[in-house]
């Protein structure tokens, strides 16, 4: 344990101590000495954006519920946090007992986003853990990490010790069972590894070795441990009303990103966007029953005194029973004045009657995801939306008393042209137009219409993991366009750095050569990428320089269908030929269905089964 007097001392100095304090409501604090597995759950951010994610309520709860398993949580602690921890010798620590996360035998990094791994390197460093998996001891934690990242672990694959692909909650409990067995074995670190690289969905990135081409792209990867798998096959959970689910979350003393009860309703996607990852990795469709829903909600209303419910998934809408599920949770809780939310609405399955109950008991700000400012794009990126889509569901949001509604994009979509750029003024200015366009008695509220861009990053498993991202000068010249060409107080443009999407790109297209880069450039101060006011871009392209990496290589450059790409070892379940068919159908502005109107052939309904791929 860490020394307390210290920590007294040190939080009376920073800025929001109840970050580090631990000790919230339903939070679970074991005796570290009576139980066999102690499992650090580390997420590479503060402790307001970590305690916001489903997943970890999820896992930490999992783990917990299991007798001899203690889990604690540690976050990254903001600069003015750390800066006092150096200079009074207080290692990293975890919430619940402020134990040293050296002292855990797995310290478990969820990967939600790739400007999060320098913050990884600095909790290990904070943690007084050696950053490259080689270096570790046999008294040292073993380092793993999963999450939607983790389909392309190659830029951390020297500092992470084995990741998981996929869904955790089976195969976690899978990987802690092996390591009771191999602490009464008495065995070495490296048999512990061979162990687990034989469970499905585990990768152990020392067991395999990579080699290049003269001109810098992959030749070959090839395990080089006998009895290992050549392709690593992500994991699912097939039945969702039989899988864990927490029936209490940890209620923080201060604001967080999301204060509310998340509702997990499905997983996957039968959409297709060409763009989206998740819409790929987390096939096939698997929704939870009504019933089961309700339960959950039921506790957790009653565990938590949240007064939001969020009905969370990729694309909410599509539940096969949200109309059932919205009504009956309504007809519970409006007298409590306990709401209902939807993340987000895809315009096309934008239900009046379903907005007509959560209203009930309070309006928010609407938010749709066009994507592109013409047709012929949406189309390219197979959105499957059309303008009277968004001018339905607008007119309607006005005639109801909506009168915020956000407009989301992205910039530098393959094939991308300057019309389709000001395209996006046109939507916003159309939805100006319409609210304008009612009589003056019918208009409520005051408008604001948010056009929001962000810079398309190409990410593995899509039908764009091909395409070249654009240059930073040139979304700079787009954004630009875009800018310039809005002029009315009523439509509002916010777009993110391009130079961080650029970063964004190495690391989501990376290989392995990226991980002493990523070191470099930690070593230079980066640290909270994500962050515009800690971001510094020169430092990393310094780095860069200094380790021999072209970013250019890895973000802008189109790459050969031929091509080994550096997650190529993976099997989401969707075939390589399904992407490649879809990458071709782009190219030629065809869409393709929703897979629930019937089988689209990509595949995941020949090695995974559930849900609607039965």
């Amino acid at each position: 344990m860490i020394d307390i007097k210290k920590f007294d001392k040190v939080l009376n100095k920073v800025e929001k101590p109840a970050r580090y304090i631990g000790m919230e409501k339903n939070s679970v604090k074991k005796d570290l000495n009576k139980v066999k597995i102690k499992f650090a759950f580390a997420f590479p951010d503060i402790y307001e954006v970590g305690m916001s994610h489903l997943g970890l309520h999820i896992l930490y709860n999992l783990l917990n519920d299991e007798e001899d398993i203690a889990c604690e949580r540690v976050f990254a602690p903001w600069i003015d946090m750390e800066k006092e921890m150096e200079k009074e010798n207080i290692p990293l620590y975890t919430l619940e007992n402020k134990e040293p996360i050296s002292n855990f035998d797995f310290v478990g990094f969820t990967l939600q986003y790739e400007m999060s791994y320098t913050n990884i390197i600095n909790m290990l460093h904070l943690g007084n853990i050696p950053i490259l998996s080689k270096d570790r001891k046999e008294t040292d934690p073993f380092i793993i990490a999963g999450g939607p990242c983790g389909y392309n672990p190659e830029p951390i694959a020297d500092i992470i010790d084995f990741f998981v692909i996929g869904e955790g909650e089976e195969v976690t409990l899978e990987i802690l069972e092996k390591y009771k067995e191999f602490k009464e074995s008495k065995n070495s670190r490296v048999d512990f590894l061979k162990e687990v690289s034989k469970i499905e969905g585990v990768y152990v990135p020392e067991f395999y070795q990579v080699s290049y081409k003269e001109d810098g792209t992959i030749d070959k990867m090839e395990p080089i441990i006998e009895g290992i798998p050549k392709t690593i096959k992500k994991r699912i959970i097939k039945d969702l009303d039989k899988v864990f689910f927490p029936d209490k979350l940890i209620v923080p003393y201060i604001e967080t990103v999301h204060d509310r009860i998340p509702l997990e309703i499905f997983r996957g996607c039968t959409r297709g966007c060409r763009f989206c990852q998740a819409g790929i990795i987390y096939r096939p469709v698997r929704e939870k029953s009504v019933d089961s829903l309700l339960e959950s909600a039921k506790k957790l209303v009653e565990n938590t005194g949240y007064e939001n419910i969020s009905l969370t998934s990729l694309s909410s809408c599509d539940y096969s029973q949200l109309q059932v599920l919205v009504s009956e949770l309504m007809n519970r809780y409006e007298k409590d004045k306990i709401g209902v939310s939807l993340p987000s609405l895809r315009l096309d399955s934008f239900s009046m009657d379903i907005l007509k109950e959560i209203e009930k008991v309070r309006k928010s700000g609407l938010t749709f995801a066009p994507e592109a400012g013409s047709q012929r794009l949406r189309d390219v990126i197979n959105k499957g939306i059309t303008e009277d889509d968004l001018t339905t569901a607008v007119s309607y949001a006005f005639n109801e008393g909506w009168s915020t509604i956000k407009l989301y994009f992205m910039i530098g979509l393959p094939t991308e042209t300057d019309e389709d750029v000001l395209g996006i003024k046109d939507l916003g200015y159309k939805v100006k137009d319409m609210f304008f366009s009612q009589p003056k008695d019918k208009r409520k509220g005051n408008l604001k219409v948010t056009l929001s861009a962000s810079c398309f990053v190409p990410k593995p498993f899509t039908p764009f993991q091909w395409v070249g991202q654009d240059s930073i000068d040139e979304f700079n010249r787009k954004i630009n366009l875009l800018r310039n060409s809005i002029r009315d107080k009523k439509v509002t443009f916010n777009y993110h750095d391009p130079k961080l999407s650029y970063l964004e790109a190495v690391l989501a297209r990376g290989d392995r050569r990226l991980s002493k880069a990523l070191i470099k450039a930690w070593e230079k101060g980066c640290k909270f990428d994500g962050w515009s006011e800690k971001f510094d871009f020169d430092k990393w392209i310094e780095a860069f320089d200094e380790t021999g990496i072209d970013g250019d290589f890895y973000a802008l450059r189109d790459r050969d269908i031929e091509e080994v790409l550096p997650w190529d070892f993976i099997d989401p379940g969707v075939t390589k030929k399904y992407l490649i068919s879809e990458y071709e159908n782009a190219k030629k502005e065809e869409l393709t269905r929703d897979c629930r109107l019937g089988c689209t052939g990509c595949g995941i309904n020949k090695c995974f089964t559930g849900g609607v791929c039965k």
